[in-house]
């Protein structure tokens, strides 16, 4: 094993948004599973500590990670670990950001995503704002509805230069060419997301060198198959690891077929794929 890419979602589902287009809106965690979920975390953190290969790990929460401090401890220690290339999370950015001072900047990275309605626009530009101040690395992101057309073209005039503003294609919209135009003038990579991309029998990455985990240590090859691989904790699923096509007939998500080999995402994004920033922002 040279380097294993882990996408981790524990069992947090609460966050503190509404977003009409997402299922977990709003959605509260009781004190039970909040604690299942630090439980989960801890020992996942634990077990990439104690690994001598080189790691990567995005956390991929259904809610939102970093109003708990659970997660920002994690990202903050892992970052830490010579072994460790990149610590990455997404998440909506409505936590303050001043823990990223503890974090080895090197090694930390945040996938940030605006939601309109959600948040007042001038406190998310300014979350924006002093994360560049602080050099931390970020992506932003936007999903690509009718009515966030113009609150996506302020946020691009407005964020410093170096950072990309990616465009997520809302999920089961068909985009004519004038509309992708619209979004592709503000994110250039637009094109890749505007349609699934069909992926059967493709080579992918996932179940090879990238998997996803569960909080109780179960592997799958990514988020979106849920055929199981094994288990973290007891071997088994390092050694199931081997390289195999993909089983499904297309694949929608960024974090999923970013991964495609034919898709070529990892030389368009090299050096950013977990925080998705590609190279021509890095």
């Amino acid at each position: 094993m040279e380097h294993l890419t882990i996408l981790y979602r524990g069992p947090l589902a609460s966050c503190d948004y509404d977003c009409p287009y997402c299922p977990f809106a709003k959605r509260r965690d009781s004190t039970e599973q909040l604690h299942a979920d630090r439980a989960a975390l801890e020992r996942f953190t634990e077990w990439v500590s104690g690994q001598s290969f080189r790691i990567s790990v995005l956390f991929t929460p259904w809610g939102e990670g970093l109003v708990r401090s659970w997660y920002r401890r994690a990202l903050v220690e892992l970052s830490h670990l010579p072994h460790v290339e990149r610590v990455a999370i997404q998440t909506n950015l409505s936590h303050r950001v001043s823990w990223t001072s503890e974090a080895d900047l090197a090694r930390l990275a945040l996938w940030a995503t605006y939601h309109p309605g959600q948040v007042p626009y001038d406190r998310f530009l300014g979350k924006c704002q002093e994360l560049a101040g602080r050099g931390v690395r970020f992506s932003v992101g936007i999903v690509g509805q009718p009515d966030h057309l113009d609150a996506a073209r302020r946020l691009r005039a407005d964020l410093p230069s170096g950072t990309y503003l990616w465009v997520n294609a809302a999920e089961g919209r068909a985009y004519d060419d004038a509309e992708a135009d619209q979004w592709t003038a503000i994110d250039p990579l637009f094109p890749v997301s505007r349609r699934p991309h069909p992926s059967r029998g493709l080579a992918c990455r996932t179940g090879d060198t990238v998997v996803s985990v569960d909080g109780d240590g179960t592997v799958r090859r990514c988020h979106f198959v849920p055929a199981v691989l094994g288990n973290l904790y007891d071997g088994s699923a390092l050694d199931a690891l081997a390289p195999r096509p993909c089983p499904l007939d297309v694949c929608d998500c960024h974090i999923g077929y970013v991964h495609l080999e034919p898709l070529g995402l990892y030389d368009t994004f090299a050096g950013g794929v977990l925080e998705r920033i590609p190279v021509l922002f890095s």
